[in-house]
């Protein structure tokens, strides 16, 4: 059964790996940024904008809004840009969350994906839904900072919470 203390846990090491993306990224320049690395949306940029998109959508899903449009991803914003993006993003994301009751994640919900299909399911099962869309992302974008020749941040749980015994 998911709780409210294992779901913070994973968001955390989600805002972690962004920042670290993020670091990883601020080096290159705008040739590499925008390079077609062939891997998902096909750009870092837009592999990184589009893993601060999931998770907004995925937050007005939580919050209960049913909308389906998905931001234009085609915007030249800097990693600078994106950064403070990320932060109001984890901002209001950690009010949300702190007004959560602990029996919230049962709740059924519903939502809309990106082709307006209604759907419904726990607001658990969405949150960690909208953690694992950020992880499969995340790894596009490590592969993508590694293709274009920047320092690749790891990003592997244990790699952040291990300590030398």
């Amino acid at each position: 059964m998911l709780d409210l203390g294992t779901i913070r846990t994973l968001i955390e090491y989600t805002d972690w790996s962004n920042t670290r993306l993020l670091e990883g990224a601020a080096p290159l320049g705008d040739e590499q940024l925008d390079r077609d690395v062939q891997i998902g949306p096909g750009t870092l940029r837009r592999i990184m904008l589009h893993i601060y998109n999931g998770e907004h959508i995925w937050l007005r899903r939580w919050q209960g809004i049913v909308e389906n449009a998905w931001p234009d991803e085609g915007a030249r914003v800097s990693i600078g840009e994106l950064r403070a993006s990320f932060a109001a993003h984890v901002a209001e994301r950690g009010r949300w969350i702190e007004g959560l009751a602990p029996d919230a994640l049962g709740r059924v919900q519903k939502y809309r994906d990106s082709k307006g299909t209604l759907y419904q399911a726990t607001l658990g099962d969405m949150m960690v839904q909208g953690v694992m869309h950020s992880k499969h992302h995340q790894a596009q974008a490590v592969n993508a900072i590694r293709r274009l020749g920047g320092e690749w941040p790891e990003l592997d749980y244990m790699y952040r919470v291990r300590k030398p015994a």
